[in-house]
C-alpha cells in the first residue's frame, strides 16, 4: 500500500504544481490586458460615484451615514466619561463634607472666635489705660514764636489797656 499511496501523492503533486503554474499564468495574461484592467478601474469609479450618490441622497433625507453615526458614538463616549469625572468629584465631596460635617466644623470656629473675643476683651482695658495715661501726662510742646503770636500779644496788650482804662473810666484819648 504504499507504493499505492506514494503514486498519489505524486500525482497530486504534479498536477498541484502544474495547476498553480496554470493559474497564475492565465491571471498575469488577464491583468496585462488593457481592456480587462480598463473595465476594473472604470468598475472602481462606478462605485466611488454611486457611495458618493448614497452620500448625498441620505444627506438630503436627513438620514445619518456611517461615518456620522461613528462621529457621535465618540463624542458621546467623551461626553460620557467627562460626566462620570464630574460624578466622581461630586462624590468626593459628598463623602468629605458628610464625614468632617459643615455644622461641626462651623460650630468649631465659632468657638474659636468666641475665645480670641474674650482674650481681646480682657486684654483691652489693659492696653488702652496706659496708653490714655501717657497721653495725659506728657507735657504739651511750646508753641513755637512767629511774627504773627507778637503781633497778636502786642494788640492784646492794647486792647487789654483800653479794657482796663475803660474799666476805670479813662481814656488814654482824654
Amino acid at each position: 500500500m504504499s507504493d499505492a499511496s506514494n503514486a498519489v501523492k505524486n500525482l497530486r503533486e504534479r498536477l498541484t504544481g502544474a495547476g498553480e503554474d496554470h493559474l497564475g499564468k492565465a491571471l498575469s495574461d488577464l491583468l496585462d490586458n488593457p481592456l480587462l484592467t480598463g473595465t476594473i478601474g472604470r468598475a472602481f469609479d462606478a462605485r466611488e460615484k454611486a457611495a458618493q450618490a448614497q452620500e448625498l441622497a441620505m444627506g438630503v433625507l436627513n438620514i445619518p451615514s456611517a461615518a456620522d453615526i461613528e462621529r457621535l458614538t465618540r463624542r458621546l463616549r467623551s461626553v460620557s466619561q467627562r460626566l462620570e469625572g464630574i460624578e466622581d468629584g461630586v462624590h468626593r465631596l459628598d463623602r468629605a463634607l458628610a464625614t468632617h460635617g459643615v455644622e461641626s466644623r462651623l460650630s468649631k470656629i465659632e468657638e474659636q472666635l468666641g475665645t480670641i473675643t474674650r482674650k481681646l476683651g480682657d486684654a483691652a482695658p489693659s492696653v488702652r489705660k496706659p496708653a490714655a495715661a501717657a497721653t495725659a501726662k506728657a507735657p504739651k510742646p511750646p508753641a513755637a514764636k512767629t511774627p504773627k503770636s507778637t503781633a497778636a500779644k502786642s494788640s492784646k496788650s492794647r486792647a487789654g489797656g483800653s479794657a482796663s482804662s475803660a474799666r476805670t473810666g479813662k481814656s488814654k484819648k482824654a
